[in-house]
């Protein structure tokens, strides 16, 4: 183990000497090279920095539609909670007796009780459906920023390759007679 990290100790003060050594004998060039890897290292930051504002974007819209989805199952358990009690108070007040009232109560109790575990699973399911929108974002997020940096090859240092020109065709003497 001493001797694999002496061994590579040696390997990176050889790299280091090397590069100094290029430094010295060619400042210009050196400079030209550093200026074109973090030029192309800044480029290399515009997908996954896209990637991530499109991600945020669809973050917000999930977060928006998850609280209208909530103020509206509110506004719906407000507006029955105060029908319900209106309609005990309807039973309360066409009560012959005690006894009449109590009975009409207890048969809304079962009522009441399915009316809240309903709003309950509505709103379980609302943040059910909101976190599996945000895996997924986060997942594909995930997907298009690392695992594409991990297959992205590393571009071989030396002459950049230039495009190929392409063959101009001339046009046919038909063609020049029906432009002119």
């Amino acid at each position: 183990m001493v001797a694999y990290l002496n061994e590579f100790a040696s390997e990176q003060r050889q790299v280091l000497a090397e590069q100094v050594q290029k430094f010295r004998q060619q400042p210009i060039e050196s400079m030209r090279e550093v200026a074109a890897t973090s030029a192309d290292g800044i480029k290399s930051l515009k997908a996954p920095v896209r990637a991530f504002a499109h991600s945020g974007v669809k973050l917000v819209a999930i977060s928006q539609s998850a609280m209208q989805n909530l103020i509206e199952l509110e506004s719906e358990v407000v507006t029955s909670a105060l029908t319900a009690a209106a309609l005990r108070l309807e039973r309360a007040a066409a009560a012959e007796n005690v006894a009449y009232l109590l009975i009409e109560q207890a048969e809304m109790l079962g009522a009441t009780r399915d009316r809240v575990a309903d709003e309950v699973a509505r709103a379980v399911e609302i943040f059910r459906v909101a976190g599996r929108e945000v895996r997924k974002v986060g997942t594909h997020l995930y997907g298009q920023v690392f695992e594409r940096a991990e297959e992205a090859p590393l571009k071989a240092k030396g002459a950049r390759a230039r495009k190929a020109k392409r063959a101009v065709r001339k046009p046919t003497p038909r063609a020049r007679k029906a432009a002119a």
